[in-house]
């Protein structure tokens, strides 16, 4: 079974995806804790709500690379084969990439690398630049922020009577379905990066889905 580290600061709406295709089978996982790096975080009451185990670490005062030296332990404790970033406002620290390579996947609300950036932000700039399309991408998470090798991506259309909250939701509905895909093919060793790159593999060509980047 596929154990889950959540990382999220705000609603972490797009964890409700995640339950449902565990409780419907169609993921072998469980999602072990959801860490926070704010106390008042729904996401930490989404997770209790769910049996999971809710952690809140305070970051004040503490150098980032500290802080997320002190996350990392936290999941290495709980033994995490996969870390999710669903809406998590931190950028993570080089020694943390370094120590979960390739098993650290983020979210985000449009088709990278296009608009990218952080939350409404992001569906404001969509919806002011008059594109017809944007989407959401599942990337793996590098030193750069919104910069890591793409996994998945899907589209959404972009509606005349849009705001930014209408193309948030339909957003998110596809974020859930790609954050679902994208846990069923790391778990099934389909998923390898090589030369920056994803390249997913075909059923029957599968490799374990540990130490990714060696």
């Amino acid at each position: 079974m596929l154990r889950i580290g959540i990382l999220a600061s705000t609603r972490g709406t797009d964890m409700e995806a995640i339950l449902k295709a565990i409780r419907d089978k169609k993921l072998n996982a469980e999602i072990v804790c959801v860490i926070s790096n704010r106390k008042d975080a729904y996401a930490l009451e989404r997770a209790r709500r769910n049996g999971i185990e809710a952690i809140f670490m305070d970051p004040k005062g503490k150098d980032p690379a500290e802080y997320d030296m002190e996350v990392a332990a936290e999941l290495e404790r709980r033994r995490v084969d996969l870390v999710l970033l669903i809406g998590y406002n931190r950028i993570l620290s080089p020694q943390f990439v370094k120590k979960f390579r390739n098993r650290i996947m983020n979210i985000h609300p449009s088709l990278l690398p296009a608009f990218p950036g952080w939350d409404l932000n992001v569906h404001r700039a969509v919806l002011e630049s008059g594109v017809k399309i944007t989407g959401c991408t599942l990337h793996f998470v590098e030193e750069k922020m919104d910069a890591g090798p793409i996994i998945l991506q899907k589209a959404v259309e972009v509606r005349d009577d849009d705001n930014e909250e209408t193309l948030k939701k339909r957003v998110q509905e596809a974020e859930g379905e790609v954050l679902v895909e994208g846990i069923r093919l790391f778990q099934e060793g389909r998923i390898i990066v090589e030369h920056g790159k994803v390249k997913i593999l075909r059923g029957g060509e599968t490799k374990p889905p540990t130490n990714l980047s060696d």
